[in-house]
Order: structure tokens, then sequence, then C-alpha cells
């Protein structure tokens, strides 16, 4: 048996999600997403992101580190609606015997001052993730136009989303230091479906997640309105600020 590999996390995730539940379940999804990743001590000098400017997308690989739990050999993708199990290995599952997770994310700015962090867009990373490392997206080697998938062909059909006037004039006023877009945001992650593949609809039920420093609330509605192609109908009942401060 091989002897235990020694990996050290060389930067953190200062992230707009800050619990995991509600994130949408690939990169680029929701590309309104803004992070920070800060590089950590000895890692953290200009000379070791020289030249990544250069570049218009990462790999980030990092931990699943809110993962509880053993791993299984076989899980439950929600693309097959939560109810069907495949290999681990033949799915994207948090739930792996390394908990390991490798994203594609967009560069959008390399800061150097006061502290050494890219700023990425279209991360799918709670606040708080531990970064293992980060290589330069590379178009010919990484793009593979001939690549299938017979589980995951195209993204999911994104639900209907409706965001009343008072509840987008207070997203709208929203700022930070990276620009988020926040009704963009809001918009992008709840089409994406949050809740459990497996769960239906029920109107009754009010679902929340935490959303750069608000608690945003919503529920599942009957008939047309928002945006969107699938059957689900999404109405934005809440979005008040949570106690702590936001981390963005």
């Amino acid at each position: 048996m091989n002897a235990p590999l020694n990996i050290t996390p060389i930067a953190t995730t200062h992230s707009c999600y800050g619990e995991k539940f509600g994130i949408p379940r690939q990169p680029q999804l929701a590309d309104a997403s803004r992070a920070s990743i800060e590089l950590l001590p000895p890692y953290n000098t200009p000379d070791a992101v020289a030249g990544l400017e250069q570049h218009s997308h990462l790999w980030i690989t990092f931990q699943f580190h809110q993962v509880a739990g053993q791993w299984s050999a076989k899980v439950r993708p929600p693309r097959l609606g939560g109810n069907k199990k495949l290999g681990v290995f033949a799915t994207r599952s948090p739930f792996r015997p390394n908990n390991i997770g490798l994203s594609a994310v967009r560069l959008i700015e390399v800061r150097t001052s006061p502290k050494v962090e890219l700023i990425i867009g279209g991360a799918d990373l709670v606040d708080g993730t531990p970064v293992l490392d980060i290589k330069p997206y590379i178009p010919y080697a990484d793009a593979l136009t001939t690549a299938t998938s017979e589980l995951a062909e195209q993204a999911p059909p994104a639900a209907r989303v409706h965001i009343p006037e008072d509840i987008l004039s207070k997203a709208q006023a929203y700022r930070d230091e990276w620009g988020t877009d926040l009704p963009r945001l809001i918009q992008q992650v709840l089409a994406q479906d949050p809740k459990p593949a497996y769960q239906k609809p029920d109107p009754e039920r009010i679902y929340g997640m935490a959303l750069c420093g608000f608690n945003l609330q919503w529920r599942y509605t009957e008939g047309e309105g928002g945006e969107g192609k699938s059957g689900e109908h999404i109405e934005v009942i809440g979005l008040e600020a949570l106690e702590r401060e936001s981390t963005l």
C-alpha cells in the first residue's frame, strides 16, 4: 500500500456562498458569483502569480471540507433525480475517498497588494474552502470539443424565478469590492433549482441560503412567472442581512 500523501492548502476561499446548500452543482452555472482566492504563507508572494493575468480561466483544485461521513462506492447523483445510483468515480459527488474537487473558473483580476489574491467568477466554492492548487486553463489542451457525456450532455433546464420589486431594489443597492451583480446572481443561483433533486416542490415550505451576507429565502409556486424553461416556479420572498458580516 502506498504511503499517505501530505498535502497542505496553498490558499483559502472568500466566497459569496456562506453555506454549501444552494451552491450551483457545477462551476460557471452562476457566472455572476464572485470569490477571492487568498494565497497563504509562504505562497503569498507576487512571484507565485506572475504571468497568471495572461490567462482568462483557471483550474482550481480544492478540498470538500464540509463533507461529513464516509465515502461510498455508489452515490445518488442529482442529475438522476437523487434516486438512482452510480459508481462514485462516474460522478462528481463530493463524497469521495479523498474529498478533492476540481473547478474551472473565470479569472477576473490578480491582486498583489495588500494581499496576494485572485478574484474569480463562476466558482462553485463555499466560503472557507481550502485550495490545494491553481493552474491556468489552456484552451487547446483543455477544451475537448469531441468529448461526450451520456449522463450530462447539457446543463439542466432553468427554473422560472420571480423577484418582487421591493426585494429587487434591495439587491440592486448591494455593493462589494468585487462588483457583484446581486440581482443577476440570485436569478442564476435559483434557476438551478437548489432543492434536493428527490424532493417535490412544496408551496408550503420555505427554503433559504446564505448569499453575499444575506439570508435569501424562496418558495415554489404554481403558475407562470419569471424566466426559465422548466416546470419549476420559484418566488423570492426574503432578502435579509445576516447578523455576521459578509466575507466580501
